[in-house]
């Protein structure tokens, strides 16, 4: 189950950024899906016809079935308990820190969290790419928080030079060391990059396939596609747990988020491994293959920047077959020590 938690999406950024902006962007384009808010005060998040800024303790349903907290950074366990609640029905969470806030702090608590209906979906730094030095200079910390980002969202490209983009751009490549670069104008981000977008009628029929999870039936024509790239990659082969492990550990720069499951094959023959990763964060989920249903490696894999064929040709490196993997039970224990690594306590397989 824990691989099918909540995506809790860490949003910073300094003041002026373009945080709210993104935020109600992303409500104004969530596709039929629900999506949890928790910000230090309403102030400018579009919520139509209610006046509740400054209501700390709050929590309010948006008109699009979403739903917002106002909280005191202190309580944030609290609100995550509240916001992932089953009746809910929420596909994401995303904080909204403080322009003040310290991300790392955030970042910690919800990797500390113990509600097993919330997992970490990443950091995301927005920076305002019209005032990019003014910031560094009045906020020394902002080197820090880059070097934490999973993501970082250049905002307001339509505002400088394609020069000075680029400048931009190559100065935060080297701050943020193998975390994509997006630059965007006025905030708009395709929500897909950030969490699964799913359309209104899962929530009603079930899981959904691979097929549908990779290509919902949902409105694309707000969203810019163009920053960045999805791959899908399905293997009917058994994949090498060391080979693996190896592709993860060297994953090229650009590359945000995977997803998906993987079969290790004579490795663990019973269970299949979710597979979440997100900037640096990695967690394999073991769990039972489902009655019925084919054993295949099934990942989605999204960046920007990535070069697709390069991954793929990295991943069909990882293929082997049953009887090329290693048939002694102490070797095949070890070979599986690197996903078991990334396996959340508990959820080693019995």
């Amino acid at each position: 189950m824990s691989f099918r938690a909540i995506p809790v999406v860490v949003l910073a950024g300094f003041l002026g950024a373009g945080k709210t902006t993104l935020l109600n962007h992303l409500l104004a384009h969530s596709g039929g899906n629900r999506i949890g808010v928790v910000v230090n005060d309403f102030g400018a998040i579009g919520i139509d016809a209610m006046s509740v800024a400054g209501q700390a303790g709050s929590t309010v349903s948006l008109g699009n079935g979403c739903m917002c907290c106002a909280v005191d950074g202190s309580e944030l366990d609290t609100y995550l308990d509240r916001l992932t609640r089953p009746e809910n029905r929420l596909d994401a969470i995303v904080i909204e820190a403080s322009g003040l806030a310290e991300p790392q702090e955030l970042v910690r608590m919800v990797l500390g969290t113990e509600n097993p209906h919330a997992r970490y979906g990443g950091l995301i730094e927005v920076v305002d790419a019209a005032h990019f030095d003014a910031t560094r200079t009045r906020h020394p910390e902002t080197d820090r928080h880059l070097a934490l980002a999973d993501l970082v969202v250049l905002n307001k490209r339509d505002q400088v030079a394609e020069a000075e983009l680029d400048r931009v751009g190559d100065v935060l490549a080297g701050l943020a060391p193998g975390s994509p670069v997006l630059p965007v104008a006025h905030g708009r981000i395709d929500p897909e990059l950030l969490f699964e977008c799913r359309p209104r009628e899962e929530q009603v029929a079930g899981q959904l396939s691979f097929e549908e999870l990779l290509h919902p039936e949902r409105d694309h024509t707000a969203h810019p596609h163009a920053a960045y790239e999805s791959v899908a990659f399905t293997s009917a082969e058994p994949l090498d747990p060391r080979r693996l492990m190896a592709f993860l550990d060297t994953r090229p720069a650009g590359l945000y988020r995977i997803k998906g499951f993987v079969d290790l094959g004579a490795g663990d023959p019973r269970n299949r491994y979710g597979l979440h990763a997100v900037g640096r964060f990695l967690r394999f989920h073991p769990e039972p293959w489902p009655a019925g249903e084919p054993r295949l490696t099934q990942l989605v894999l999204i960046g920007a920047g990535i070069d697709a064929d390069a991954v793929r040709k990295q991943l069909d490196g990882c293929r082997v077959t049953d009887a090329d993997l290693p048939q002694d039970p102490d070797v095949l224990e070890r070979a599986m020590w690197g996903v078991l690594r990334y396996a959340p306590d508990g959820d080693d397989p019995a």
